[in-house]
């Protein structure tokens, strides 16, 4: 069978420990006899960029921005611990936040749901994507601890010198602790285009949630810019598309959530969405069954798994003994990126190949073939558990 054909590369960038150990089996065992991959390869290992003093890392999200698809493994942010372990120069930051830096990206998580698998909340019968704003809020703070007697305020220096400034609390009685948070427009606006075209892509309504009745400048900001951009440039195409944008605050979002059957996108502020991705992921079953994609708003995609390198199991496969880690979302990491780079460049053999190819790990699973972690969950009666390889190579004889 002769090989499907690429015309323009992807990006590739490998990861860290048992999802590195994976990475190459999905290519040799599922991509590499179907498709001859073009791919422009970075090592995002954490010795790698250790070594590079993490310039690979900016290179990989610079080569993303030009060829307009990549697909990622997971990877390794360094804390205190993995200093020791790998001799590093300094704490390297995540290579995700970098990349969506760079980017300009928003990420949406959505679940793979399997026969047998059934969603802690039973009326979710289809899946739920959380859209991320990545940008700052609390993960961008400054914060202190403050004595009692303290005045504190906040205090705007404009372009001119001018001071505007705003009590925040007199610690009179008790110390305390203050936070200062911000975001800037453009990351917001680029957040609601995101979503709106990934809405648009994926054909599902929008829900969008914050709290601009407690927070009226902050949140309320929020708010107009997504209906601004909305209005002004979104809403005949949504009306064309037969889909829907929705506002309401996060409580109410929250109580629809759980009522609804799913099948929408959720965008949510950068704490919000942190909460609630890893939320939904729990309540449809498993982290490993999480689909992760950053799109840019200039329509840039960048592929990977929503959990982590699995370091349990590497640290076991190091010592020669059988793991059953769990690869499915890895490999809708891989199938994402090639149906995009299909769709981009009107290959539609390369889009029917990833179509085929997440078929075939669904059945598998719902034949009653899958690792532990599915195996403990699972409701099918006839259940198989299967070590990491096995598990691949039975995905491959449904897919041929």
């Amino acid at each position: 069978m002769a090989k499907i054909q690429m015309k323009t590369p992807l990006v590739e960038m490998d990861g860290d420990e048992m999802t590195r150990v994976i990475w190459k089996m999905i290519k040799d065992i599922l991509i590499l006899p179907y498709v001859d991959l073009k791919s422009e390869y970075y090592d995002l290992g954490l010795e790698y960029r250790n070594e590079t003093n993490d310039r690979v890392t900016i290179d990989s999200a610079e080569a993303t921005k030009k060829y307009g698809v990549a697909v990622k493994c997971a990877t390794i942010t360094p804390n205190a611990a993995r200093m020791t372990e790998y001799n590093l120069k300094e704490m390297w930051k995540s290579p995700n936040g970098t990349i969506r830096a760079i980017l300009d990206g928003t990420v949406f998580r959505a679940p793979i749901l399997v026969k047998g698998i059934t969603p802690y909340i039973p009326t979710w019968t289809k899946p739920i994507t959380i859209a991320r704003h990545a940008y700052g809020d609390i993960y961008k703070n400054s914060e202190m601890q403050v004595d009692a007697g303290s005045k504190c305020e906040l205090v705007c220096t404009d372009a001119n010198g001018k001071e505007t400034r705003q009590t925040i609390h007199n610690f009179t009685k008790s110390g305390g602790i203050i936070q200062g948070v911000h975001n800037v427009d453009s990351s917001i606006a680029s957040f609601a285009r995101s979503c709106f075209n990934y809405a648009l892509d994926t054909h599902q309504d929008v829900w969008f949630s914050s709290k601009d009745t407690i927070s009226k400048k902050y949140d309320h900001h929020f708010k107009d810019i997504f209906a601004e951009i909305y209005e002004n440039e979104y809403k005949a195409r949504f009306e064309e598309a037969g889909i829907e944008y929705f506002y309401t605050l996060i409580d109410d979002a929250v109580a629809r959530v759980i009522r609804s059957e799913g099948g929408y996108i959720w965008a949510c502020k950068n704490y919000d969405g942190d909460v609630m991705s890893d939320m939904v992921a729990t309540a449809y079953g498993s982290l490993a069954m999480m689909t992760s994609v950053l799109v840019s708003p200039d329509g840039v995609y960048e592929y990977e798994a929503a959990h982590g390198t699995v370091q349990r199991h590497y640290y076991k496969y190091l010592k020669g003994e059988t793991t059953s880690t769990n690869s499915v979302a890895t490999i809708f990491a891989w199938t994402g990126a090639l149906r995009k780079r299909g769709e981009m460049d009107g290959l539609t053999d390369l889009v029917e190949f990833a179509d085929k190819l997440e078929s075939a790990t669904i059945a598998t699973i719902e034949d009653g073939v899958m690792t532990g972690d599915l195996a403990m969950i699972s409701k099918l009666e006839n259940k198989q558990k299967v070590d990491t390889e096995t598990f691949l190579r039975e995905v491959a004889k449904r897919l041929a």
